[in-house]
Parts: C-alpha cells; structure tokens; sequence
C-alpha cells in the first residue's frame, strides 16, 4: 500500500535525479554558445574568458563521479554536502561577479538554488533513512 511517506520518497528521489541531469546536462551545454542556458558575459575576456564555462563543466563531472561512487558504495548521504555546497556556490558566484566587475546571468542563482535544495533534501532524507534502518540492523544480528 502506497502511504504519504513512500510517495514523498519518490517525488524526493525523482526530483533528485531530474536536477542531477539539469546539473550535468546545462553544464555540458555551457560549452555551446547556441545551446546553453546561460549568457557568459562578453565582458569575460582574457584570462577571464571561458572561467565560468569550465567551472559547469567541472561541477558536471563532479556531479557523475559522485552519483557513480555513492551508486557503488550505495550510500547516498553524501548528497546532502554536494547539496550544500551548490547552494553555496550562489553567493560564490555573486563574489566572483563583484571582483571581476562583469554582471553575471541571472539563472545562475536560481539554478543552484534548484540543484543544491534537490541534493541537500535527497542528501538528509537518505541519511534520516539510514539512521533508522541501524537499530533495525543491530536488532537483526542479535542471536
């Protein structure tokens, strides 16, 4: 029988797997001019030019050795530090914007926030599960 709780998990789960992919996904895309989500400033130029491309390529592969090595390690915990620091990156962002003098795109926020939520809520509900499930392991290998 399908409870609030079981379908709350899901929506968590889905939506977790939905930004992993708008994750890798518009972070790929960065690397297109015509296809990316986001507007890199031509006021990036020099040693500045393709800084924030590559840093959504980075967090893209970031993002699949993470999934591949808690998918591995079936622990999935983890998630809620990526989650963390995603949300952080907004205001790293903003900083990087302010000392470089050049406006960035306003879907960089919104997008780290949406990213960042989805890991940090899938993070702590896998952590809250494994919390519970310990006593329930411990209870199993009593003789």
């Amino acid at each position: 029988m399908m409870t609030i709780r079981h379908i709350g998990k899901g929506l968590i789960t889905l939506n977790f797997y939905v930004a992993a992919l708008v994750l890798v996904g518009f972070g790929v895309l960065s690397l297109s001019d015509s296809y990316s989500l986001f507007n890199f400033n031509a006021d990036l130029y020099g040693a500045l030019d393709n800084n924030l491309r590559m840093m959504m390529v980075y967090l893209s592969l970031i993002e699949v050795v993470m999934i591949f090595y808690c998918w591995m390690v079936q622990k999935f915990q983890a998630m809620a530090l990526v989650g963390f620091f995603l949300i952080v990156m907004i205001e790293t962002v903003q900083f990087y914007g302010e000392i470089n003098a050049v406006a960035l795109d306003e879907n960089l926020p919104p997008f780290f926030l949406y990213t960042g939520l989805s890991h940090l809520l899938f993070g702590v509900m896998c952590i809250i599960e494994a919390d519970h499930s310990q006593p329930q392991q411990q209870a199993d290998k009593r003789p």
